[in-house]
């Protein structure tokens, strides 16, 4: 055995750190660095999913945030290409870096194709793993989502001082418009389908719809849903007028999931959607276009204690009386008591009774705050998709 093999093999606490997480209040915690070395920033929020590890640290929704997973097993299946879930690649990655309790071991998966560290280097992620993920998970239940910096330094040299001032002066997510880092930067047509055991992602050859998504930083297997459902999908920029998506003669629009604060992004997004709405184009949004279209009908958003982040959220849905299980990432929140008249409730969270879905009464719209494409996560709420088609379907006839 090397001395380094020795080194990585030792008992923590025989180890030196060689990466910390400063928190804004001051609180310095120690752990071993892994993925990238230098030095990030963000938001600490914590995910509670027990998969899909590569599609949460490729959603744009991310972005700004460093995720903290509660599972600990994370890593030990590898990475693969298909796994993705950025449309754009030139933002590579919308998160800043990610904290462990374990270390990351050897993939054991016959998808991998590339260990996870390794990975992570490439994306240029920065992650901490020796921390005790419980005790942080409750720090945030307690206090709520703080900002923080994340180091990796493999000789374990910091300058903490230094670390602590950049912590405390970064920014509240508040009033952050992130929208620009992960939307695409032109349009472009999406014709793949959904993933299949032993033949990959299909092709929509024959699509019988044709949807223009405003892109907030999509996901792409929204999009290979929208493509299964039999849609011709048209992805525009986030600054995209109005009077353009029309001019494409949608039989539907489609409102992306996203990052930052919606109406910090609904400076600009917020008139076009009201434009769309009142040309009675079929709309449907997800995440943060559930939040942007609220705020198109009147209602605000306000910023959530510590967000729902995880794969085991229950959500009612007062349309079928049934209770699904859903995938959650998000930090806002529509604020059901401004609600105008003519948008009613469709979905709340069990969790904590936060709104998650509405629909209009007055105009073919309807929007979720959870994440039905299901990557991560179960797929109980694909049934959304359908109600899209259907949609846009009594529209044109």
């Amino acid at each position: 055995m090397t001395a380094d093999q020795a080194e990585k093999t030792a008992p923590w606490t025989l180890r030196a750190p060689t990466a910390l997480l400063v928190l804004a209040d001051g609180t310095m915690i120690e752990g071993f660095g892994l993925g990238a070395t230098g030095v990030a920033d963000g938001e600490v929020c914590f995910n509670t999913a027990m998969t899909g590890y590569q599609e949460i640290l490729t959603d744009p929704s991310y972005a700004g945030q460093i995720v903290t997973f509660t599972f600990p097993h994370i890593g030990n299946v590898g990475v693969n290409d298909e796994d993705v879930e950025t449309v754009n690649m030139a933002a590579a990655s919308g998160v800043r870096g990610l904290v462990l309790q374990a270390e990351i071991t050897d993939p054991s998966n016959f998808r991998a194709t590339k260990h996870f560290d390794a990975w992570l280097k490439a994306r240029g992620i920065v992650g901490i793993c020796g921390i005790d993920t419980r005790a942080l998970t409750a720090r945030i239940r307690d206090k709520g989502m703080p900002n923080a910096v994340i180091a990796h330094a493999p000789d374990g040299k910091f300058d903490v001082e230094a670390l602590k001032k950049r912590a405390a002066a970064i920014p509240s997510m508040d009033g952050l418009d992130l929208v620009p880092g992960v939307t695409a930067a032109q349009r472009y047509d999406w014709d793949e389908t959904t993933w299949t055991l032993g033949q990959g992602y299909g092709r929509q050859t024959a699509p019988t719809r044709k949807v223009v998504a405003l892109d907030f930083g999509v996901k792409r297997n929204i999009l290979r849903l929208l493509a299964d459902a039999g849609c011709a999908v048209t992805v525009v920029p986030a600054t995209t007028s109005a009077e353009e998506i029309l001019a494409m003669k949608p039989d539907g629009v489609f409102l992306s999931n996203g990052p930052g604060d919606p109406a910090a992004t609904g400076e600009y997004s917020v008139p076009t959607i009201k434009k769309l709405l009142d040309a009675k184009v079929p709309t449907f949004g997800i995440c943060l276009g559930h939040q942007m279209m609220a705020l198109a009908v009147g209602a605000k958003t306000k910023k959530m204690h510590q967000g729902h982040h995880g794969a085991n959220h229950p959500v009612m849905d007062y349309t079928t009386g049934k209770v699904e299980i859903v995938s959650m990432n998000h930090g806002f929140a529509v604020d059901v008591d401004t609600l105008p008249k003519n948008a009613k409730e469709t979905h709340r969270s069990l969790f904590d009774g936060s709104n998650c879905g509405i629909a209009l009464d007055d105009r073919p719209a309807f929007s979720v705050q959870h994440h039905p494409e299901a990557s991560p996560g179960p797929q109980d709420s694909h049934y959304l998709f359908a109600r899209f088609v259907e949609m846009m379907d009594k529209a044109k006839n």
